[in-house]
């Protein structure tokens, strides 16, 4: 961690901590180094440093672009290794700057349903996660979150006090998908990219907060 994420990383754990009492599930199933995505449910603005507080490793976010032009918070993104994307168009753009970033070592919080959920239920999962998965190398780390959506859901303004936990899963790997992905047509392409993303997802579904003992890394 370079100095402006640490100290953005320590006050977030205090913030977690004093004001959510949070548990953490799992923590030591994320490499420490090495590319690897992380796939979590969205329910809330402040689920990345949830997830990136409870690991000892910097974790890259994604960001709109034009919120680089803002003075300080510019610097404190890009300091942060925040990933620029145009959300109005240039996706290919977008996928580069992961897969470089994934090749470069880097861990990235990536969000499969693609927004936060209305209901606090889990979304339908989009396939744009299958793609990036199939054209890096790195393992994907389930990871879910819980009480986000009833601390600090769409509905509300300013986050309430609520217990909130993240866990993370066991990394999935997909090399079976990758290979096939390599050398199989468009339609079967296609797919691949919706089952990597569905797989994902159940697994995500499938973590529960209480089945093993909260950790606090």
């Amino acid at each position: 961690m370079n100095l402006p994420y640490f100290l953005g990383w320590c006050g977030f754990r205090v913030f977690f901590k004093f004001y959510f009492r949070w548990h953490v599930y799992n923590a030591d199933r994320v490499p420490l180094k090495g590319g690897v995505i992380l796939a979590s449910n969205h329910a809330s603005y402040i689920d990345p440093p949830l997830v990136g507080a409870g690991l000892r490793r910097l974790v890259s976010y994604l960001g709109r672009e034009n919120l680089f032009g803002i003075p300080v918070l510019g610097w404190v993104l890009r300091h942060w290794e925040v990933v620029p994307v145009d959300r109005d168009g240039g996706g290919a753009v977008g996928l580069r700057a992961i897969l470089d970033r994934l090749l470069a070592g880097s861990a990235i919080l990536l969000f499969p349903e693609g927004t936060r959920t209305y209901d606090g239920k889990i979304q339908p999962v989009r396939a744009g996660i299958g793609l990036t998965v199939l054209k890096s190398t790195a393992p994907v780390v389930p990871v879910r979150v819980f009480g986000m959506f009833e601390a600090y859901g769409r509905h509300q303004l300013f986050p309430r006090p609520y217990p909130v936990a993240v866990k993370y899963g066991q990394p999935m790997r997909f090399e079976q998908l990758r290979a096939e992905a390599k050398v199989c047509s468009k339609p079967r392409l296609k797919q691949i990219y919706q089952q990597v993303a569905d797989e994902i997802m159940a697994a995500v579904v499938r973590l529960e907060p209480y089945e093993d003992k909260a950790q606090f890394p």
